[in-house]
């Protein structure tokens, strides 16, 4: 793969940030596009023979090699310091934090084509960017905004599926049911059907997960609309992109609630591939089920408690706090009030990460949101509270690895600021967001032939024997 480096790089970063100053060192190798090409189907095409001469090299040089040691204890704890997935999309350092093709959010929101001077990232580019290791120009971007939205019409029959559920049920459930609605018009199942070699898999994968990602924010705006504003559905507007769309789809023309929701789908978008989600459509998706079966999925993984329903949990907890204590909550009695939470058995929510072991910069970037658009926002100055609050008294507990904040944290502040109250529908916003990194890695599962997942799974009794004979 062939990447334009340099100077002249630089100097173009520069002059699309407006900043005279030196960007960080990080960004000298940053992967420009070489091409002017504004298809992304195209582009991905000429990628993918190389790769898989990539992969079929890995495989040859590397097969033997170990790449660590598992024991008991991951075993029993979720799998939890395995190595065992290949996700090209996204890698996530416990110190550093996530990135996406290599690329840091900071540098992300550099570097990838915004709406406005100086905005905030556009989800099309990043889906360009995990698909491709290319950050797009303007001109691809916008050319692939165009395109989802020409895929964006759902058909009637998921409306009247979603309908026949009561108005009452999660609008997870809701969301998770009108993606299986739409799995009629899977271009991969048809072709599988028809006999498609296996080195074609990747291509009516390609129309499926653009068609999809296209649709999503569709069914959830539907769901969202019919929930809590009586059913009436705003249509696609062809002026505006994807995190625009879905913003005023929702009922949102705040030009601010517009980039919030740029930057909320851009940074929830991925999170490498072991979390409950990412893994459940990998997992799903190796057995060929097509990507509407494999999304739908790990939709459901997202919506549990421990996974995507965190961000919902979080605002009603602190909006519990305001309730009970006031908005002027001293530090004394916040203390008080996480350790009141700790003691009846329950977690402070949006605190610790499963590989994490510092603050989640998707937390800080959405704080740095804060600060410039609504620094006087009584909840976004409990959450800066809680910040100082939490992280000492979970140290002191000693039972937790990772004591600060993670994404959860503080999304659901900036989302009720600008009147996207409803906290129960926040994991139907991350599900939306969560389309674009599944995706990407689906396209390349089929590209590259990956393997069906099976692991080897064993009982208590079969631990027992084994660690008595290894002692």
């Amino acid at each position: 793969m062939s990447f334009f480096r340099g100077l002249s790089t630089l100097s173009k970063l520069r002059s699309r940030s407006g900043q005279q100053s030196c960007l960080s060192n990080s960004l000298r190798w940053i992967q420009m596009q070489s091409s002017s090409g504004l298809d992304l189907r195209s582009e991905l095409a000429e990628l993918i023979p190389e790769q898989q001469e990539r992969l079929k090299k890995i495989k040859k040089e590397y097969g033997n090699v170990e790449l660590g040691k598992i024991n008991v204890d991951m075993v029993l704890g979720g799998m939890r310091g395995m190595t065992g997935l290949l996700w090209e999309p996204s890698l996530l350092d416990p110190e550093e934090g996530i990135r996406f093709r290599g690329l840091s959010i900071p540098e992300c929101q550099k570097v990838l084509p915004a709406a406005i001077p100086g905005g905030e990232p556009l989800p099309e580019g990043l889906l360009w960017l995990l698909l491709t290791g290319k950050v797009p120009s303007k001109d691809q971007v916008d050319a692939l905004s165009a395109e989802l939205r020409t895929r964006a019409s759902v058909p009637d029959h998921v409306y009247k599926t979603i309908d026949a559920l009561p108005i009452t049920a999660h609008p997870m459930t809701q969301f998770a049911t009108g993606i299986m609605a739409l799995q009629v018009q899977s271009e991969f199942q048809k072709a599988y059907e028809k006999g498609i070699h296996k080195s074609k898999f990747w291509e009516p994968t390609y129309e499926d997960c653009l068609t999809l990602i296209a649709q999503v924010p569709v069914v959830a705006a539907y769901v969202y609309r019919r929930m809590y504003k009586n059913g009436q559905m705003i249509p696609v507007d062809d002026s505006l992109d994807y995190g625009g769309n879905f913003a005023q789809m929702l009922g949102f023309d705040s030009p601010e609630m517009l980039e919030l929701m740029r930057l909320y789908v851009t940074i929830h978008s991925d999170h490498e591939g072991g979390n409950v989600s990412a893994h459940t459509g990998h997992l799903v998706g190796s057995a060929l089920s097509d990507p509407y079966l494999s999304f739908a999925a790990a939709l459901n993984g997202l919506a549990g408690p421990l996974h995507g329903l965190a961000n919902q949990e979080v605002l009603l907890w602190i909006k519990k706090v305001v309730d009970e204590c006031g908005e002027n909550i001293s530090t004394e009695q916040l203390k008080e009030y996480v350790w009141k939470t700790l003691n009846s058995g329950k977690v402070v929510p949006g605190f610790g990460h499963g590989v994490l072991r510092k603050t989640d910069p998707r937390y800080t970037c959405q704080r740095e949101f804060a600060l410039k658009h609504l620094p006087e926002d009584p909840l976004f100055q409990l959450v800066s509270k809680l910040y100082d609050v939490v992280p000492p008294i979970l140290t002191e507990l000693g039972k937790v690895k990772n004591p600060w904040p993670n994404v959860d944290a503080h999304s659901g502040v900036l989302l009720n600021y600008y009147g996207l109250t409803e906290a129960r529908y926040y994991t139907v916003l991350f599900g939306v967001s969560r389309s674009i990194g599944i995706c990407s890695q689906l396209i390349w599962d089929r590209a590259l032939g990956l393997a069906l997942e099976r692991p080897k799974s064993v009982t208590m009794e079969w631990l027992e024997k084994f660690c008595k004979k290894a002692t």
